[in-house]
């Protein structure tokens, strides 16, 4: 009896045993399916992202919305990052009031996760930044991108994803179809779809991205967004490879405080110089210049001059939204277009790489995972005066009109929907409000 009972324990340990051993083997084959399943897809395809948010309803019907501006047709995550788009900003718990001049700032982002975490920690350090909101802008959806911006708690976040981006469509314009021409293809040749841009090159979805990008956003956060599109002050816009001093906030509402009493022809206000590898003259006067890329801010006024040149912006074959504003958009205003800016710039370009480039282990555009970039006493407090004078630079060199454009932009598919963005929120009224 004894015999048989440790037989039956031995059958029972063995069976306990291999039950272990089959459930630990289907769980390793279910974790790698998934890790295959991850891999095989593209890295922006998220899980259902509205069920981070079960109380968020659709405001208006996304079908109709796409067919009034004739917009290619939604896919279920571009249908899920509008929703997103609907969300009130994160962190009001924290920060319930925002000040009553307070400057929006808008981060627009890629998919370069390292240059990102290296600018959210320069604005945490950034005086003033609890009084305001930061937006932040991505193109198309990245999830490393994502949790970034989420474990932000230094003031108001609101997030917005482009919905048409490129890279939310694989296999479908925006992004790259199945009978796109590609390189420079002869259309009537390989019975491919699309148009060739100035020196015969088709469209590439990485680069249009760029410039889609921007437009989206600018039309977006001026006249689409509940919370900015009646604001009539200035905005500031900076990229995820601009690191941002301590005394930015302060030196921008002294900027743009001052500048109708100090340059009432400037359009804008700089946080840096327009020459990127310049930290600034050092002078005791202000200074008026052509308008940077980095750490730029305009108001509404501003906005609807550019806006009204959308034409101009969408036709122009260059895939760069700086260079086209530069070459094309600012020289049909007529007259210079100046920006104000104090004599130490502060803002900062640290990035090594262009487009979208900078996001891998080994191609991350950083030395040792950081930047290295000096922030003096003098950065971390305002430093202009009002009693400054302004020094003006003319005839400054850069890109002017005349300049034909670096080409990536000359599909019509690619103009056309440029041109609808402008029109996205002043042709269907309530519908597109978000």
């Amino acid at each position: 009896m004894a015999t048989n009972g440790k037989r039956h324990r031995f059958k029972d340990g063995a069976f306990r045993r291999f039950v272990s051993l089959a459930l630990v083997t289907v769980l390793g084959v279910l974790l790698l399916i998934i890790l295959l399943r991850t891999n095989s897809v593209s890295e922006y395809v998220p899980h259902d992202l509205t069920e981070r948010h079960e109380d968020l309803r659709p405001s208006y019907n996304y079908s109709d919305y796409a067919a009034i501006l004739n917009l290619p047709k939604h896919t279920e995550l571009s249908i899920q990052l509008e929703k997103l788009n609907q969300l009130p900003p994160r962190n009001t718990d924290l920060y319930p009031n925002l000040a009553k001049d307070h400057i929006t700032i808008v981060l627009y982002v890629h998919n370069r996760p390292k240059y990102l975490k290296v600018v959210v920690e320069s604005l945490s350090k950034v005086e003033g930044i609890s009084e305001t909101l930061l937006i932040v802008s991505h193109d198309g959806y990245f999830e490393e991108m994502n949790k970034i911006v989420e474990g932000i708690k230094f003031c108001q976040v609101k997030q917005i994803f482009a919905p048409y981006s490129p890279h939310v469509f694989p296999d479908s314009f925006p992004g790259v179809s199945s009978d796109d021409c590609k390189d420079k293809d002869d259309a009537t040749k390989k019975h491919c779809v699309g148009n060739p841009d100035q020196y015969g090159n088709h469209r590439s979805p990485e680069i249009v991205s760029l410039k889609h990008h921007w437009w989206w956003m600018m039309n977006t956060v001026w006249d689409g967004l509940k919370e900015t599109k009646g604001q009539s002050g200035h905005i500031l816009f900076i990229e995820e490879d601009h690191f941002i001093f301590p005394n930015a906030y302060r030196n921008l509402q002294m900027l743009t405080a001052l500048k109708p009493l100090k340059c009432p022809d400037c359009y804008a206000a700089n946080l840096a110089p327009s020459d990127v590898n310049s930290r600034g003259e050092n002078w005791e006067s202000l200074v008026a210049e052509r308008m940077g890329n980095v750490g730029y801010s305009f108001n509404r006024t501003t906005w609807r001059k550019i806006h009204t040149k959308a034409r101009e912006f969408c036709f122009f074959d260059d895939y760069n939204w700086d260079i086209t504003m530069w070459a094309t958009v600012y020289p049909s205003f007529g007259g210079p277009v100046y920006t104000l800016r104090g004599p130490r710039t502060s803002a900062v370009h640290f990035g090594k790489c262009g487009l979208h480039q900078g996001h891998g282990e080994k191609n991350a555009c950083i030395d040792n995972g950081s930047v290295n970039i000096v922030v003096e006493d003098v950065n971390k407090v305002a430093n202009i005066n009002s009693k400054w004078k302004v020094h003006v630079y003319e005839n400054q060199p850069g890109y002017k009109a005349g300049f034909k454009g670096w080409g990536g932009w000359g599909d019509d598919r690619d103009r056309q929907l440029c041109l609808k963005f402008a029109d996205m929120y002043h042709s269907v009224g309530n519908v597109s409000t978000i």
